[in-house]
């Protein structure tokens, strides 16, 4: 597999859905790690411990990952010598703790998973270091009960501290030092205990200064009468530090002596969170495990893509037994490129060993290769170097091709002039083809289309479109080319049946029409029509079409002097241009004589007058004025 093939088929994306079923970053880090294998052995194992493990979620049996962690780091600082801190040494305890739990929970699962109850065996219980490390560490730290020294010295300790506490305290209450003092509190500062004095009175009180504060107003004394204390209390806390360490280095050495028991664990638990993961994802997308084969057969049934979501229509598919080579037809944007896409990563899932959405009956070929040559979308400027870039594609892809290699080709040949382009896809096609290769191609060129009809061992295929609707269907019919429909839509487009003739005439013999129009003809022709269009006479109530709306609309006000005319329209008043109608009844068929046309656009008129009444308007005002005037004269 190479780069641009990962890339194009989006497999990093892929696996990234896998990889958020993971619990640790054990499986993550082995997902990432992941490639699809040419090896039919061991994407059957792969294949076979996905299966197992989505057997075990079935039956509602979840392996006990949770809490397990990391702990590969402190595997590495191990070994370079350093001594692990007591919350590294809880790290470790907890996933030989879930080592143990998940050897137990495998332990009667042989029949429901053999693959994966056998590997459950290569884990080591290493219970010993395990309650070790949890007898010893407690909140994080080194336990009082660790060892009997340790907890000797805490207890000097304690008692130590308890008398600075009460010689300090006495120090606070007495009278002769209130006035020396800045706040009345026992302040721990390196772990030395002090009290906060007025820099004023520093020279007053016998003592050592520890600290001093930011603005200079307070400094912290270590009292003459501590002092001897404090240091004793130094002593104590270097005994302790001392034999803390040895109480480490104990509980790291016990963990250096089993490393490689430890390391087989975590190989194995990475390996369960992988498999588990895909277990789950297969579970999430309600996929199966196909078939498979090592000879080229691919045969889809209810397929869908795994990264698209949405009503996805699904793919049935199928080569390698009546045909190795398939050409895929069809219009701009009727899914052939997607069509290319799914056979590519469904077939680089199922070699890493991912379940699909399929139905039963699926079957997918495990190949060497998986090349892709899909396009980059760059613009027609760019032609040119979009051609090269093809072609140096496809030189690569043919010098690394064996006769075990899947080619997903888009718009072969294309990007050059059209009969070179057919020529050269064609001969690309035909030496794929005799070097054993499985390839699929999409096209828009009818002489590959036309080739691929002839050769018996090629097969076309067809996106179908509605021509009614004018919309593709995504649905793939194999054994049928695919038109561009390019001459029905345009039919649908109102495009002169004339010109659709003429150009179906030349895509079937190319007797171009070279008649030379005299230019005299032409500029007679053009000032007729203007001619005409200035004379068109559009009366109020005229039923006119609206050429870009494909819809109809009546006259409300004649053309004024710019050619403009008002068009009733929808119940809304419509300004055009007359170059976009067409005149389609008169009012005069459609209407009986004597007909009040101005009904017509009565609740336009009301809707206007209370907009304009509403947006204070003087005009609708004075109308209504002059209504209310008429009325009562009546």
């Amino acid at each position: 597999m190479n780069h641009m093939t990962f890339e194009k088929l989006h497999y990093q994306e892929l696996k990234n859905k896998v990889k958020n079923h993971c619990v640790s970053s054990l499986g993550k880090e082995l997902i990432e790690k992941l490639e699809p294998s040419s090896n039919l052995k061991v994407v059957r194992n792969r294949l076979n411990e996905t299966s197992e493990a989505r057997k075990l979620l079935d039956a509602e049996k979840h392996l006990p990952l949770t809490g397990i962690s990391n702990i590969t780091n402190h595997i590495e600082k191990l070994e370079k010598g350093l001594i692990l801190t007591p919350t590294e040494l809880l790290a470790v305890a907890d996933f030989l703790r879930g080592c143990r739990k998940i050897k137990k929970f495998m332990a009667d699962k042989e029949f429901f998973a053999p693959v994966l109850y056998s590997y459950a065996l290569s884990i080591t219980e290493l219970r010993n270091i395990e309650e070790d490390i949890l007898f010893a560490i407690k909140g994080n730290r080194v336990d009082s009960g660790a060892s009997k020294e340790l907890k000797r010295i805490r207890n000097q300790i304690a008692k130590v501290e308890e008398k600075i506490e009460e010689r300090l305290n006495k120090f606070l209450k007495s009278g002769a030092n209130k006035e020396y003092i800045q706040e009345f509190y026992i302040s721990k500062k390196d772990d030395r205990f002090t009290i906060p004095i007025k820099a004023s009175f520093k020279n007053h009180v016998a003592g050592t200064i520890i600290e001093t504060s930011s603005k200079g107003s307070t400094v912290f004394i270590e009292p003459e009468t501590v002092a001897k204390l404090n240091i004793e209390l130094v002593s104590l806390k270097s005994e302790e530090s001392v034999e803390e360490y040895q109480i480490l280095a104990t509980l790291t050495g016990a963990i250096y002596e089993s490393l490689h028991e430890i390391r087989v664990n975590i190989d194995c638990i990475s390996q369960y969170d992988m498999i588990f993961a895909k277990a789950k994802y297969s579970k999430s997308t309600d996929a199966i495990e196909p078939k498979i084969n090592n000879y080229g057969y691919i045969k889809l049934i209810d397929s869908k893509h795994p990264l698209l979501e949405g009503n996805i229509v699904p793919l049935d598919f199928e080569i390698g037994k009546d045909y190795r080579s398939l050409v895929i037809t069809g219009p701009n944007a009727g899914g052939k490129t997607v069509v290319l896409k799914t056979i590519g990563i469904l077939t680089l899932a199922v070699m890493s060993g991912i379940h699909i959405m399929a139905k039963p009956g699926t079957e997918i070929a495990i190949f060497d290769h998986v090349f892709v040559d899909i396009g980059d979308n760059q613009s027609i400027e760019n032609a040119l170097s979009t051609f090269s870039s093809h072609m140096k594609n496809i030189s690569e892809i043919m010098s690394k091709a064996t006769n075990n290699t899947l080619l997903l080709f888009d718009e072969i040949g294309s990007g050059t002039e059209p009969n070179e382009g057919a020529a050269l896809a064609i001969a690309i096609l035909e030496e794929f083809y005799h070097m054993g290769c499985i390839t699929i191609a999409t096209t828009h060129y009818g002489e590959i289309k036309r080739y691929s009809e002839m050769h018996d061992d090629f097969m076309n295929a067809a996106m179908l479109f509605d021509s009614a609707e004018l919309k593709p269907l995504y649905k793939l019919l194999i054994g049928k080319s695919g038109e561009s429909n390019a001459l029905w839509i345009s039919g649908k487009m109102n495009i002169r049946e004339n010109v659709l003739k003429r150009a179906q005439s030349y895509i079937e013999n190319k007797n171009y029409n070279l008649e030379v129009i005299n230019e005299n003809k032409i500029k007679k022709q053009v000032h007729e029509a203007q001619k005409q269009l200035e004379t068109e006479h559009y009366d109020i109530g005229d039923r006119v079409k609206l050429i870009s709306q494909d819809d109809y609309a009546i006259v409300f006000e004649p053309k004024d002097k710019f050619n403009n005319i008002k068009l009733f329209y929808k119940g809304e008043i419509l300004e055009v241009n007359i170059k976009r109608i067409q005149l389609d009844i008169k009012a005069s068929q459609l209407y009986p004589e004597g007909y009040d046309i101005n009904t017509l656009f009565t609740n336009y008129q009301e809707r206007k007058l209370q907009h304009d009444l509403e947006r204070g308007s003087k005009k609708a005002l004075r109308k209504v004025q002059k209504e209310i005037r008429n009325r009562n004269q009546e």
